[in-house]
């Protein structure tokens, strides 16, 4: 356990899962603003007016030592369409050279059911794990200014769907239609922890 902010504690955990498992566990049980899962840590925000660090650590102790870790509830599948390469995945001739693959390998490698593991880095940004070794490479050295909504990278092991237009490292693969951000709705992200995805992929947009 430790700081991460004035009016936020971050618990590190096992896995992901774990993490996105006692975040909804907190998050249901009150006394806590939000608690937002990580990788391998889920960061716990207080309410710095009402009580002090100390106490907000205690409770916070109190609270994972007697909290029922129990697994997140299954979730609808969410089909990912992705075209792959072309206009829409300007990286991927790159990518596949560099890794020994032909673009139909690539996605066929690709392709198939994935587990979001957080969203982060900008608005509704979903970090997508479980991707095969012979897929990882690396960030690009320099960020592109400006990405449109939809956009499908991969870096790290792990593939990143873009759901609101902005800036990005990520080699791109390829881009979805799927609509990812809804700002007339209640809950505006299609995709949120835990979920699980489906890439398929699609001739065109």
């Amino acid at each position: 356990m430790r700081s991460a902010g004035d009016d936020l504690i971050s618990v590190a955990v096992v896995d992901t899962q774990a993490a996105q498992a006692l975040a909804a566990a907190l998050r249901q049980s009150g006394g806590w603003i939000d608690a937002v899962a990580g990788i391998d840590s889920v960061v716990v925000h207080f309410d710095l007016a009402c009580v002090d660090r100390a106490d907000a650590e205690t409770r916070l102790k109190d609270a994972v030592a007697n909290v029922s870790v129990r697994p997140v509830d299954q979730q609808a599948v969410i089909e990912i369409p992705i075209v792959y390469g072309g206009e829409f995945g300007p990286d991927l001739e790159q990518v596949c050279e560099k890794l020994g693959l032909t673009k139909g390998e690539f996605v066929a490698l690709h392709s198939g059911e994935y587990t979001v593991d957080m969203i982060g880095f900008t608005p509704g940004f979903a970090y997508v794990g479980g991707l095969d070794d012979r897929l990882v490479v690396e960030r690009h050295s320099e960020p592109r200014q400006h990405l449109p909504a939809g956009s499908i990278g991969i870096a790290g092991g792990r593939t990143g769907i873009y759901a609101v237009p902005g800036p990005g490292g990520w080699p791109l693969i390829g881009r979805t239609a799927r609509k990812l951000f809804d700002a007339s709705s209640d809950d505006p992200f299609l995709l949120s922890a835990g979920a699980t995805v489906v890439f398929t992929a699609v001739e065109t947009l």
